[in-house]
Formats: structure tokens, C-alpha cells, sequence
């Protein structure tokens, strides 16, 4: 099985790979977090291999306690867990809805995932199975995508370490030393709590102070802000300077862009990273359009909204009055200064009770839900959404007044 491993990866690092797979070598993992913490540079490619070898890890224990595995199974698991992730864009998150409007990375994974089982006779079958949850063996379909699964286990301690929020370390390898299939479920050995509790909990810090910490999240928006002004300007007939990359994406019909149903646009979609968003975004901050300049030169130089944040709504009335504020000191309409000022809300679940709990089991063959085992995990209190509201605005507009 090693062997099978090491051709996976060897494959997955030679010149005879489709383009598709490499250019996750060109899309941070994290996006814009590098603005907050500047070693957060890793990519997507990294993560993949990360989480390809964390599976490999996982199946040798579960057959060494005696869940046989078949070759196919075991290929399947690990094809599925290193294409987990080849439908991101540039910057993954970030940009996951503005690109594509209607769909996410999961949708064009599989996409990328059916069309590379086209291309290779099939093969690629029993790992779109898992990927999807229809295989036989359900527990391998939740190593991919469950509450403990090999993705997580990978990103957390990966970007903790990038980052340097120590908080965010999980110890991913006594995890799945505890791992083991009971009813074709996979469970954790009792005795693994500690572990599980550690991860849950860091997983929720990571959240607040990485994946959505205040400036990451301010220079995410715009960055989504940006690239709404470049497709209103282009449905309104600019042409705007570009990659050719980006510039075949922009110029693609919408109906194509969303409908996922040509090869056209996967290769399309394949061309992009984060180069080409950070070469667009230096021509742009040139533009003859105010708004697409100052949004542009803000992200590339640093020079980032304010972003307040709150566990309740804001008073009414306060967007408004700031966008007024906005349109009086630039001199731009409302539609203008809106690109500028404006509100939303974030929300972070560290555990979802409903899709999926975690099971422990112990030496007498009785299976427990953590939520009965923990003394410091809550599970229903976890599962609750935390809300929080944010709202952006110019640095300046204390000193024009509301």
C-alpha cells in the first residue's frame, strides 16, 4: 500500500499531470491572511499532499485493527481526499462566490473529478463514490468530509504552524492512532477524548483569530468589492486590462460561467490563480474609474477600510449615514460610495451535532456520543452559530463627520 502511495504522489508531482492538479501550487491556502500573518503563504498543493498522507495514515490503522481494506478502496480514499480541493479559484475562499456566482468548490471539484474519470476510463469512479457518500463503506467517505475528517485534521495543525497561532495545533497523529471502524461508522477509542476535545475547541479559536480575524476579513470583502465593480464595468462595456487568463474569464458568458457544463469553461477556470488576481489588481489601481481604483490600490498597498465588529445588528441608519459621508467627501453617487460602506454578517460553528457527532467507543464494545463522555465539550452549545456583525468604511470618515 505504501507503494501505492508514494506512484499517488509521485503522479501527483510529475510533468505528465494535467495542468488542473498544478495549479493548486499557485493558490494560497488561506487567502488574504498572509496581510495579518505574513508566513501564511502556504497553498492548496501543500494541503492536498498533507491530507492525502494523514489518509494513507488513517486506512493503516483502521486495517491494523482488523478492517480489511481492498486495493481499490484504498485508492479510491486517497484519490478522493487528494482531489478534495481542485475546485478552489484564487485565493480559495475569498473569491469562492464572486467568480462563480451559484456554485462553490465542492461543485466544481466534482466537476474536475468527472472529467478526469472520463479522461483516465473510468478509473476515478470509486473515488467520486466516496467523495459523494454513495460508496458502500460509509466511513470512508466520512475521512473526507466528517466532523474528524483527514481535511481538517491537516489544515488546522498546517495553518497553525504558518500562522504561529500556537492555539491552533491539534494532534492530529493520536487522533487517528484512535481512530477505528464500528458499523461501518467511524469512531474514536475512548481514551482519545482529550484529543478530540483539544481539536474541537482549536478549531473554534482558529476561527476567530485566522479565518475570520477582523482584517482578513476586511480585505477579503474587498477584494469581493473589487471584483463586483470589474464585472458591472464589463457588462457596461469597458474592457478592462488583464491576464489573458482573467480576461478569458471575465469575458466568458455568464450562462457558460454558471452552468458548469463545458469543458470550455473548466479550462478556463484552470487557467486562473493568484497571480493573475494580484497583476490585475496592480493595473487596476490605474483605471480611469475612481472606485475600482481606490479598491485596487488599497489591496495592494495595505490600505485597508476600518472594519468594526459586533455580536448585534447595527443602529439603522448608520450605513446610510456613512455612505453619505462618502458620497460628499469623493464626490461619487451612492451606488459608488456603497462599493465603500457597507454591512454584514459572519458565522462560525465549531461542531454540527446534527450532521455528524463524534463517537467514542470503549474496551466494552459500547459505543458513547461525546457529547456523554466530555466534561468540558458541550456539544448542542458548539453546534449553536456565532453570529458576529461587521461593518466597513473608510479610515477617514471620523474626520469628515456622519
Amino acid at each position: 500500500i505504501f507503494c501505492v502511495f508514494s506512484d499517488l504522489l509521485r503522479h501527483a508531482n510529475s510533468r505528465k499531470n494535467i495542468p488542473w492538479f498544478q495549479r493548486l501550487r499557485r493558490i494560497r491556502q488561506l487567502g488574504l491572511t498572509f496581510y495579518v500573518y505574513p508566513a501564511a503563504s502556504h497553498t492548496r498543493f501543500q494541503h492536498a499532499l498533507g491530507a492525502a498522507h494523514l489518509m494513507n495514515s488513517a486506512l493503516e490503522v483502521i486495517q491494523r485493527k482488523g478492517y480489511e481494506l481492498s486495493k481499490e478502496d484504498w485508492i479510491g480514499a486517497l484519490t478522493a481526499i487528494l482531489l478534495h480541493d481542485i475546485g478552489h479559484g484564487p485565493f480559495s475562499h475569498a473569491l469562492e462566490n464572486s467568480l462563480v456566482e451559484e456554485h462553490n468548490h465542492e461543485d466544481l471539484s466534482l466537476l474536475y473529478m468527472n472529467e478526469l474519470n472520463v479522461m483516465f476510463s473510468g478509473q476515478l469512479s470509486n473515488a467520486i463514490d466516496i467523495f459523494l457518500g454513495r460508496h458502500s463503506r460509509n466511513f470512508l467517505h466520512q475521512l473526507v468530509a466528517s466532523q474528524l475528517d483527514m481535511d481538517r485534521l491537516d489544515y488546522l495543525r498546517r495553518d497553525s504552524f504558518f500562522t504561529g497561532v500556537t492555539e491552533g495545533t491539534v494532534g492530529s497523529e493520536r487522533i487517528i492512532k484512535m481512530l477505528r471502524v464500528i458499523d461501518d461508522e467511524l469512531v474514536v477509542d475512548r481514551k482519545g477524548i482529550y484529543s478530540v476535545e483539544k481539536f474541537l475547541i482549536a478549531r473554534r479559536l482558529m476561527y476567530w483569530q485566522v479565518y475570520l480575524h477582523k482584517t482578513v476579513l476586511v480585505a477579503e470583502q474587498m477584494l469581493i468589492k473589487t471584483f463586483e465593480r470589474a464585472k458591472w464595468l464589463i457588462s457596461q462595456g469597458e474592457r478592462l486590462l488583464s491576464t489573458p487568463a482573467l480576461d478569458d474569464y471575465l469575458l466568458m458568458d455568464s450562462t457558460v460561467r454558471n452552468s458548469l457544463s463545458s469543458l470550455e469553461f473548466l479550462n478556463i477556470f484552470s487557467g486562473l490563480d493568484d497571480n493573475d488576481i494580484f497583476s490585475a489588481l496592480k493595473t487596476w489601481q490605474k483605471n480611469a474609474d475612481p472606485v475600482l481604483s481606490v479598491l485596487s490600490e488599497g489591496l495592494i498597498n495595505r490600505k485597508l477600510l476600518r472594519i468594526e465588529i459586533q455580536k448585534k445588528p447595527f443602529e439603522e441608519g448608520t450605513e446610510e449615514d456613512l455612505i453619505r459621508a462618502v458620497m460628499k467627501k469623493m464626490a461619487w453617487t451612492r451606488d459608488q460610495a456603497a462599493y465603500l460602506v457597507f454591512a454584514n454578517i459572519v458565522t462560525n460553528s465549531a461542531y454540527n451535532e446534527e450532521y455528524d457527532q463524534v463517537s467514542l467507543w470503549d474496551k466494552s464494545g459500547k459505543l458513547i456520543e461525546l457529547s456523554e463522555a466530555s466534561d468540558i465539550i458541550n456539544p448542542a452549545i458548539l453546534s449553536q452559530a456565532d453570529n458576529k456583525y461587521f461593518l466597513c468604511y473608510p479610515k477617514w470618515i471620523n474626520a469628515v463627520g456622519q
